[in-house]
């Protein structure tokens, strides 16, 4: 389960410095420009997951729909993705954002790659509307998905730029470092490799002795060092990625599964309260791969609040005053 997968990233000694416990529940005070209150009476539930990022996009989310005037129950940080997720299906929370890829993968129980982001997202929109009533609004321009990243210097030693310029190397340049979980997939290394024309234990593909498996935390770091891999698997939005000056090669092939960050609302909730497409839009708009790396990084690395963080994006995209 990929998203649960990601939880696990963040070590015991990050949690302390994320504030991850202190600030559930909480959130900083602010109002739209101009104090506009479109969303004045209302009353909503924000529910996220306890992975940086579904918090951190929790905290986004409970931040904002308050400033528009909305009475705002935080619940972010609810462990692993069942909790929020049944919450949800519940009534007990309102808002949550998702993944398209979780969605159609361990929400539906479908092994069909949808490697277009707009289709995928197309697809579990209808479905979780017909079986739910959740309504997955249009998604943000970032996907949280699996890539391979190296090294800038290996990156312009090697002249790699896509996962096929990997698959054009000689055979002693295709190391890499995978976790077991990525390692055992049926939609990960091994049929990745088949895809891209390299399989693995092949003496002409990807040798056993070319492969090292870690603890998903420790691929980041070796894959900055070169060794014990020139490729290391990682997740697209990670703050890690930035941090370490990693550069993502291009799924060129498109066989990941795209992972769009998307806001899920009951259905219900957004028939009473229609507002909340355009809000949750302008948020969506505002996000990117980039800027998630960015904002990940100051929870995971610097071991800022993430709602301090919330607020000072917020803020500076002059979004709340």
């Amino acid at each position: 389960m990929k998203r649960a997968v990601a939880a696990l990233l963040v070590t015991a000694s990050m949690l302390t410095g994320c504030g991850l416990v202190s600030s559930s529940g909480t959130f900083h005070d602010a109002r739209l420009p101009g104090g506009e209150r479109p969303l004045a009476g209302a009353k909503l539930v924000v529910t996220s997951k306890s992975f940086t990022e579904g918090v951190l996009l929790g905290k986004i989310t409970a931040t904002y729909l308050a400033a528009a005037g909305a009475d705002v129950k935080d619940l972010t940080g609810a462990p692993g993705s069942a909790s929020s997720r049944q919450a949800q299906l519940n009534g007990d929370a309102d808002i949550l954002w998702e993944y398209t890829g979780t969605g159609w993968v361990n929400y539906h129980n479908q092994t069909e790659i949808i490697a277009d982001p707009t289709q995928l997202w197309q697809r579990v929109h209808d479905v979780e509307r017909r079986d739910h009533d959740l309504e997955w609004l249009p998604p943000a321009n970032f996907n949280d998905t699996y890539a391979f990243g190296t090294s800038t210097p290996n990156a312009q030693r090697l002249q790699v730029k896509s996962l096929s310029d990997v698959a054009a190397l000689p055979v002693p340049d295709r190391t890499f470092c995978v976790d077991d979980e990525f390692f055992s997939r049926s939609d990960g290394f091994i049929p990745m490799l088949q895809q891209y024309g390299i399989p693995y234990n092949d003496p002409n593909g990807v040798p056993s002795g070319n492969v090292t498996r870690m603890d998903a935390g420790v691929v980041y770091t070796a894959t900055a060092k070169g060794a014990p891999c020139h490729f290391g698997m990682v997740y697209t939005t990670d703050g890690r990625v930035k941090n370490l000056d990693l550069v993502v090669l291009d799924d060129d092939k498109k066989f990941f599964l795209p992972y769009s960050g998307t806001a899920v609302v009951r259905g219900a909730v957004i028939d009473r309260y229609p507002e909340l497409r355009p809000l949750l839009g302008t948020v969506s708009e505002h996000l990117n791969d980039e800027l998630m790396q960015e904002l990940n990084g100051r929870v995971d690395i610097d071991g800022e609040d993430p709602a301090d963080v919330a607020y000072d994006w917020l803020k500076s995209e002059k979004l709340v005053e």
